[in-house]
C-alpha cells in the first residue's frame, strides 16, 4: 500500500500520461491513477440539501450535442466579446492624438534646444496626463469592458499602461527641469523650480507617489506582499492623480476649451470610478440583502463559503466570472477580495471556493452563518460566450478549478476537463465534478504532480487530443501553470483566439 501512494505522486513519463488516457471510459477518465473518495461511506449529497450543507447544485440536463460545428455560425454575444478590444485601444489611441493635437501644432515654433527641450517635456507631460486618467478608466470595473474584454486583459493593459505613464513621468520632469535649466541655471533650473513654480511642489510629490507604487509593483517586492498590503498601497495613485491634475492645468496647452474638456475627462473618470467601485456595491448589497448561508471545508486548506440573497438572478451573474467579496465582520470588512464562483448562480445562492494563500482567505474558514456581505461584480469575461467550438477544454490548476468547475456543469456541447493538482489531498470538489461528468457524459481527468506541469507539453496534448485546433480551451489556475499551459497550447497549434485564460494571483 506505501508503494501504492509512494508512485501516485510520482510525475509520470509524458507516454504514460497519454497511456492512461487510453484506458479510461469517457466519464471519468484519469490521466494520473488516484486512489478512491479518501471518504467512501460519506452520504450521497443531493441537490435537496440546500447551501448550508454544502450540497451539489443541480445537474443541467445533457446538452444538445447537435449544434453546428460550423466556426462562422456564432451568436451575437460571441460576436461582441471579440470585437472590444481592438475597438478600444483604437480609441484610446485616439484619445491620445487629440490630448496632444495642440502640441503637435505648435512644434514649427521650436526655435532653440531650450524650447525643443520645453517642447518634449509638454508633449510627454500631456501624455502622462492623459495615460493617468485612461488607467483609472480602465481599473473603474465598467461592467461593458469587464464582460467583453475581460479581467485578466484589462489588468495587462492596466500594467503596461501604469510603466508606460510612470515612464512618461519621469520624462517629463526631466525634459522640464533641462529646459529651465538651459535658460535660467542650474539651481532655477531645479529647486528654484520646484519649490517657487505653481504646481510643481505637488507635481514633484505626485511623481514620488507614482515612483513608490512603480516600486511595490515590481514582480520581487509584490510576490512577497499580501494582495491586501497591495492594494490599498495602490491607493496613493488616487493621491498621486489628484495632486498632479492642479499641475496640469498650469500648463500652456489648458487654456480655455482645452481647460474645460481637461476636466471633463477627470469628472468624467472620477464618476465612473465612484459609481462603479463604491456607490453600486452598496446599493446592490443592500437590495439583494447578501449574507453568508454556511461553509464547508473541502480540504485542509480550501473552504467552500455559500452566500444567499434576494432576487441573484439579477445580479446577472455567470459561470466562470467572479466578484469582490467584502465580509462585514471583524478583520475583514475593510478589504474586498476577487473570488470566483465555483458553482452555477441561482435566484437565491452563490458559492465560492477559496484556497487558504492569505489573511483575508484564511479568515473565511471562520465565517459565521448570518455574516453580511457586499459584493462587487460580476466581473471576468471567462464565460461561455467566449467560445466558437461546441468541443471544449477545461484545464484547471489547483484551487483554478473552481470557476470551471461551475463552466463544466454549465457550458453547452462536448467537454472535457483536466485538473491538475500537487497533490491527491488538492483534487478539491471531485465528488461533484464525478458526478457532472457522470450526468452529462463529459470527461474529466485528474493528474497529481508537484510542480502542475505533467502533463502541458505540446506533444502530449496532442496525441491526446487528436483535433485540438478545433477545440476551445479554458485556463485557469497559478500564474506559472497557465503560461505552461498556454505555451503547450500554442505548440499544439491551438489558435491563440480560442485560447481563455484566467491567473489566480494578483
Amino acid at each position: 500500500m506505501t508503494t501504492h501512494w509512494e508512485s501516485l505522486l510520482r510525475p509520470p513519463s509524458e507516454a504514460h500520461w497519454v497511456s492512461l488516457l487510453d484506458e479510461q471510459g469517457p466519464a471519468t477518465g484519469n490521466l494520473h491513477p488516484i486512489p478512491p473518495d479518501p471518504k467512501p461511506g460519506r452520504r450521497r449529497r443531493s441537490s435537496v440539501d440546500g447551501p448550508t450543507t454544502g450540497a451539489l447544485y443541480p445537474v443541467p440536463p445533457e446538452p444538445d450535442r447537435g449544434r453546428s460545428r460550423n466556426r462562422g455560425a456564432r451568436t451575437a454575444a460571441q460576436e461582441r466579446s471579440r470585437r472590444p478590444g481592438g475597438f478600444v485601444g483604437a480609441l484610446l489611441w485616439a484619445g491620445a492624438v487629440v490630448a496632444t493635437v495642440g502640441c503637435w501644432t505648435d512644434l514649427a515654433e521650436v526655435a532653440s534646444t531650450a524650447d525643443g527641450l520645453a517642447w518634449l517635456g509638454r508633449l510627454t507631460g500631456l501624455l502622462a496626463g492623459y495615460g493617468a486618467a485612461i488607467l483609472v478608466a480602465l481599473m473603474a470595473r465598467i461592467p461593458y469592458l469587464d464582460r467583453t474584454i475581460g479581467s485578466d486583459r484589462l489588468s495587462r493593459w492596466h500594467a503596461l499602461g501604469g510603466r508606460g505613464t510612470l515612464a512618461l513621468s519621469v520624462a517629463h520632469m526631466v525634459f522640464a527641469m533641462s529646459a529651465r535649466v538651459v535658460r535660467s541655471g542650474v539651481w532655477e533650473g531645479t529647486f528654484g523650480l520646484v519649490l517657487y513654480a505653481p504646481g510643481i511642489l505637488e507635481a514633484t510629490v505626485s511623481l514620488a507617489f507614482l515612483l513608490a507604487v512603480g516600486l511595490i509593483s515590481a514582480p520581487a517586492i509584490r510576490s512577497r506582499m499580501s494582495y491586501e498590503a497591495w492594494h490599498y498601497a495602490h491607493f496613493l495613485t488616487y493621491v498621486a492623480i489628484y495632486l498632479g491634475f492642479a499641475h496640469q492645468l498650469t500648463g500652456p496647452s489648458f487654456g480655455g476649451v482645452g481647460a474645460w474638456a481637461w476636466r471633463a475627462l477627470y469628472l468624467g473618470v472620477a464618476a465612473l470610478l465612484l459609481w462603479y467601485r463604491f456607490a453600486l456595491p452598496v446599493i446592490r448589497s443592500r437590495r439583494h440583502r447578501l449574507c453568508v448561508a454556511g461553509i464547508r471545508r473541502e480540504s485542509p486548506d480550501v473552504v467552500s463559503v455559500y452566500i444567499s440573497g434576494d432576487d441573484l438572478d439579477r445580479l446577472a451573474a455567470e459561470p466562470g466570472q467572479f466578484f469582490r467579496w467584502r465580509f462585514l465582520t471583524k478583520g475583514m470588512w475593510w478589504a474586498a477580495n476577487p473570488y470566483s464562483l465555483s458553482a452555477v448562480p441561482s435566484g437565491r445562492h452563490l458559492r465560492i471556493t477559496v484556497k487558504a494563500a492569505g489573511t483575508h482567505s484564511r479568515a473565511l474558514f471562520s465565517l459565521t452563518p448570518g455574516t453580511r456581505v457586499w459584493a462587487e461584480g460580476p466581473y471576468g469575461a471567462l464565460t461561455a460566450a467566449r467560445s466558437r467550438s461546441d468541443r471544449i477544454l477545461l484545464i484547471a490548476g489547483g484551487v483554478g478549478i473552481s470557476p470551471l468547475r461551475a463552466l463544466f456543469e454549465s457550458m453547452p456541447g462536448d467537454v472535457t476537463l483536466l485538473y491538475l493538482a500537487r497533490t491527491v489531498e488538492d483534487l478539491v470538489l471531485r465528488g461533484e465534478l464525478d458526478a457532472i461528468a457522470a450526468a452529462r457524459g463529459a470527461r474529466v481527468h485528474y493528474t497529481v504532480n508537484e510542480d502542475l506541469t505533467v502533463p502541458l507539453t505540446g506533444r502530449s496534448l496532442s496525441r491526446a487530443f487528436p483535433d485540438l485546433a478545433d477545440y476551445d480551451v479554458f485556463v485557469c489556475g497559478p500564474r506559472g501553470m497557465t503560461q505552461k499551459a498556454l505555451n503547450a497550447l500554442r505548440r499544439a497549434g491551438v489558435p491563440k483566439q480560442q485560447i481563455h485564460l484566467e491567473n489566480f494571483d494578483f
